[in-house]
């Protein structure tokens, strides 16, 4: 059986030879916020269907696409690999299936990473469309995509998760918001498995373990970034507020009309953030 190293080095050949850029920087963009990967230039678009082993993604407001392209910088074009779309766990793939994408962007050269997810507010400060910095995590997925023989060309053993979601990339989307007129909060993401809702209790449980946020993606691809040294910013869009903090049934629905409200504040946020995560 071929090793993930290798497959990975070979679905990111497969990807740079399809283009003249050479990105630094990957995003992943998640429900309802594909659309900033539309506005890069110079751009190819490559379906993940057409990735060696790339895993494709069934969840609905995920476009399925890698787009490498550039955005214009007051100093010059940033080359950009934009993931429109990711895979989760609740589509019946494994952890290390989930983090494959992850896997790939360090064998393109990628070095800094930016994750961004729809997410439930359990905090009571946020309000729907509300943007959150993640400063860390709490893995209630019930896997880990490191489990099971580690691969030293991909990074050790024991990985140290401490600044997992880099201090120094959150201060300078603090700096770049107040620019903008942007409120950006900063919270603990809760990652669960999914597909279903949480519960009014299990969201009272969250709360009390500290966690302001929940979904079902990022978890995985954090510490897979974390385990080749990848920095990272990662950003949720509050798009509902989680299950029992308002009386109102939760819908996929709202999540994508959500990050279609905000995704000009968003792609502006991104715009910015970007040229600094470049220097």
């Amino acid at each position: 059986m071929t090793d993930q190293f290798t497959l990975a080095e070979s679905a990111a050949q497969f990807i740079l030879a399809r283009t003249p850029l050479r990105p630094k920087i990957g995003v992943v963009l998640g429900s309802g916020l594909g659309g900033f990967a539309d506005s890069l230039t110079d751009a190819t678009r490559v379906p993940y269907a057409d990735i060696p082993c790339f895993p494709q993604s069934t969840a609905i407001g995920h476009a399925g696409r890698l787009i490498v392209g550039n955005v214009i910088g007051k100093a010059g074009n940033i080359a950009v690999a934009a993931m429109q779309g990711r895979v989760h766990l609740y589509e019946g793939y494994s952890a290390q299936e989930v983090v494959f994408p992850i896997r790939v962007f360090a064998r393109m050269g990628i070095r800094a990473l930016i994750i961004t997810n729809a997410a439930g507010g359990i905090n009571l400060s946020y309000s729907q469309g509300a943007l959150v910095l993640i400063r860390d995590h709490i893995n209630l997925q019930g896997t880990n995509p490191l489990a099971g023989l580690n691969d030293d060309r991909f990074g050790v053993r024991f990985p140290d998760m401490t600044h997992a979601y880099s201090r120094a990339y959150r201060e300078i989307a603090r700096e770049e918001a107040g620019k903008l007129g942007i409120t950006l909060h900063e919270g603990v993401y809760a990652g669960l498995l999914g597909p279903s809702y949480e519960t009014p209790a299990e969201i009272e449980y969250l709360r009390r373990i500290g966690a302001d946020l929940v979904g079902m993606s990022t978890v995985a691809e954090v510490i897979a970034a974390c385990h080749m040294g990848i920095n990272v910013l990662a950003i949720s869009c509050v798009t509902n507020m989680a299950a029992g903090i308002l009386d109102q049934p939760l819908s996929h629905a709202d999540v994508l009309e959500t990050g279609e409200r905000v995704k000009t504040t968003f792609e502006s946020l991104l715009r910015a953030v970007l040229p600094r995560l470049a220097e």
